[in-house]
């Protein structure tokens, strides 16, 4: 069984997608650095990103090839300041996705390691 599975699947993935987006429509640094004022396009790949990563339907790379997350988040500046803001939405929630206490500290580790990741400005 994939992580993905374990965790509750489509539902899970896509509440915490949903959580994510609810804080970034919320925070005055994160929602100008998305061109689409309507944000459920951006949810939707993130819920097909994070299905596929975690092993679930592989429709993100379908649909949009290789994830090369580092490349896709350049032309953004993304700084320690943005870092702290992003990974702050997402820590909400997926805390409030309320995983067991392995699954969430897998979780926390991978998003944090790909926040810390995507920084490309000094702040």
């Amino acid at each position: 069984m994939s992580f993905y599975d374990e965790i509750g699947g489509e539902s899970t993935i896509a509440a915490i997608a949903r959580g994510f987006y609810a804080r970034v429509a919320a925070d005055p640094v994160l929602l100008p650095l998305y061109p689409e004022r309507d944000l459920a396009p951006a949810q939707r790949r993130l819920e097909l990103f994070l299905a596929q990563y975690w092993g679930g339907p592989t429709t993100y790379s379908e649909e949009r090839g290789h994830p090369r997350l580092r490349m896709r988040h350049m032309p953004y500046v993304i700084t320690p300041e943005v870092r702290d803001h992003w990974l702050s939405c997402m820590l909400g929630a997926i805390d409030d996705a309320e995983l067991d206490t392995q699954h969430h500290a897998d979780f926390v580790d991978y998003v944090t390691r790909a926040a810390d990741a995507m920084i490309n400005a000094r702040g």
